[in-house]
């Protein structure tokens, strides 16, 4: 099962850009969205009318604001449950309004599609952010207890030096901060193995976000924010991962993994 995950950093503008010839090169089994920046979904369906997409699917709007945030799953098999949020919210103080968590559940495994608040500059965010990674954690933990669970999606921080192009330049500022490397740290220490390291550990180059500024894609002055972790019993199963760097139509690339049967 091809399993694949990408930022399209509003969907409306992607699909002017690239997205129908990226998903056609790709075609996977299963495709997770972020940022999807549609509140409603009348507007995702009558957007998406041009691509044949895989017929299962579900969203999660933001509903905090409009043009905001928000996820979405399209799925050849059909899921045996799909979930938003973490179960009811990111904890039982803080409700998931921006759309940042879909679950698919399938028979062997659940398929976690998030997306990451960013921390915003100066760390102004961060409080949000930690209650997120907590949650988060928390969360598919509880998954594990039942099956393995494939969590991808935007995680929006960049885990160690060799995950972006200028790590002494970023130390600190979000994306790189003490703080978000180290929730990360405590989540794949839980449990969780991140794929795309896990197979190619010592790959320099592997990036999944550039910036529009100074031609950063074109010189691949980047960051690896894009992510397939799994349950270490999944690990296993992993027989492939992807960075698709050549797809374009958002800042970010998409990701992959194919699983084998299990």
């Amino acid at each position: 099962m091809l399993l694949a995950s990408w930022n399209v950093n509003g969907l409306r503008s992607c699909l002017k850009s690239g997205f129908a010839a990226g998903f056609e090169s790709i075609k996977p089994d299963a495709l997770c969205l972020q940022e999807i920046r549609l509140s409603e979904i009348p507007a995702i369906e009558d957007a998406l009318r041009c691509v044949d997409l895989p017929p299962h699917r579900a969203w999660h709007p933001s509903t905090a604001r409009k043009g905001y945030s928000g996820t979405a799953v399209f799925s050849n098999v059909e899921p045996l449950s799909v979930s938003r949020g973490f179960g009811g919210g990111l904890s039982d103080a803080l409700p998931d309004t921006e759309g940042r968590a879909l679950t698919f559940e399938y028979p062997s495994f659940y398929l976690v599609n998030v997306y990451s608040p960013n921390a915003q500059d100066g760390l102004r965010r961060i409080d949000y952010r930690m209650a997120w990674e907590d949650g988060l954690r928390a969360y598919v933990k509880r998954l594990d207890q039942s099956k393995p669970v494939a969590i991808c999606g935007d995680l929006n921080v960049a885990h160690n030096e060799i995950d972006l192009a200028r790590p002494s330049a970023n130390r600190g500022n979000k994306g790189f901060s003490d703080e978000e490397r180290g929730k990360l740290t405590e989540l794949l220490s839980s449990g969780f193995a991140d794929t795309y390291r896990r197979a190619h550990p010592d790959e320099k180059g592997a990036y999944t976000w550039w910036s529009h500024m100074a031609n950063a894609r074109a010189r691949n002055i980047g960051w690896r924010l894009d992510y397939f972790l799994v349950s270490e019993r999944l690990w296993e199963r992993v027989a492939e991962t992807y960075i698709y760097k050549d797809i374009t139509g958002s800042d970010h690339c998409p990701v992959g993994i194919v699983l084998n049967a299990g």
